[in-house]
């Protein structure tokens, strides 16, 4: 009986054990449709926002669907003719910027990961330092000013193209993922560092290299407070600087409006804030699906530093 009554009860924890876990991952699923929802619907808000009048939005009429569906928004800020400049402004520093970056923070976190570099434990003391501590805002002008890069095109691309994070994950990456063994063999078959880094650590690090770019591309198309600082020529203005110009400019006209019209505008001005943020967020975001497979293990890995 003891070895029945035994049994009898190893079946009741193991039903227990499976109905809690059930419980459990009913749970997770329902927490995550919500931090789901939480993490959407602003974005999806502001989409239907942006093709909303702008008074039932201000009403709080606007949750699910556009109200009084209308494109004002869109019109008038593509009447801006600026708006195109931005974009090829902005696609350039995003893609030079990122090439210049890969290249830089690549070609520095392969050297810090391999052991037989001389005071590498030193030399990343020395990035890692400069995450914390740097010369401030007006020795970085007084900087890019003598360098004469100021105004330039190359101000937006090269000043900033080192990324200590950036070079943490990847120097991780090429410690945990790339076995020594694999230099070794090349070395007997008479490979060199250059050519062993081009045509077997790089081919080997696609994950990485995705995650790393789409952090760089992202950071390089928001960028703003450069072209404010270093920016004087508005043909060289990226997409985010002459989207806040013409927002300021609505906003003025309307503040400085009587009557009607002034209402008018002032509407204009509300709908254009949301019409700004799709169309300057939409291009990127269209970027991450190529590399989504990617990110998870990115995040991952930058997690361990060694």
């Amino acid at each position: 009986m003891s070895g029945m009554e035994a049994k009898t009860k190893k079946g009741a924890r193991a039903v227990y054990t499976r109905s809690s876990d059930r419980i459990l991952e009913i749970a997770m699923y329902i927490f995550a449709v919500l931090l789901l929802i939480v993490l959407i619907y602003p974005i999806y808000f502001i989409v239907i926002a942006s093709f909303s009048d702008p008074a039932a939005v201000a009403n709080g009429q606007v949750w699910l669907f556009p109200k009084d569906f209308t494109l004002a928004g869109y019109q008038e800020l593509l009447k801006h003719s600026n708006i195109w400049v931005g974009y090829r402004n902005t696609i350039l520093y995003t893609i030079v910027g990122t090439a210049i970056g890969l290249a830089v923070n690549i070609s520095a976190a392969y050297a810090l990961s391999r052991r037989d570099l001389v005071g590498g434990k030193y030399i990343s003391l020395l990035f890692i330092f400069t995450m914390f501590f740097n010369g401030g805002l007006i020795p970085t002008f007084m900087t890019i000013r003598d360098f004469q890069l100021y105004d330039t095109f190359l101000v937006m691309v090269l000043p900033f193209s080192v990324a200590v994070f950036n070079i943490i994950v990847a120097r991780t990456f090429f410690k945990t993922s790339i076995p020594e063994d694999l230099w070794e063999a090349a070395q007997i078959d008479g490979c060199g560092n250059l050519r062993y880094f081009v045509q077997i650590v790089i081919p080997l690090s696609k994950a990485v290299i995705s995650v790393i770019a789409l952090w760089t591309a992202v950071g390089h198309w928001n960028s703003y407070f450069n072209a404010l600082i270093y920016l004087k020529d508005s043909n060289l203005y990226p997409l985010q600087l002459i989207l806040r110009n013409i927002l300021v400019t609505n906003q003025m006209q309307s503040a400085l409006g009587t009557g009607e019209a002034a209402a008018v505008a002032l509407r204009l001005a509300n709908l254009m804030r949301y019409a700004v943020i799709i169309v300057a967020t939409v291009p990127i975001m269209c970027i991450y699906p190529f590399v989504q497979k990617y990110f998870n293990q990115g995040v991952m890995i930058g997690a361990v530093k060694q």
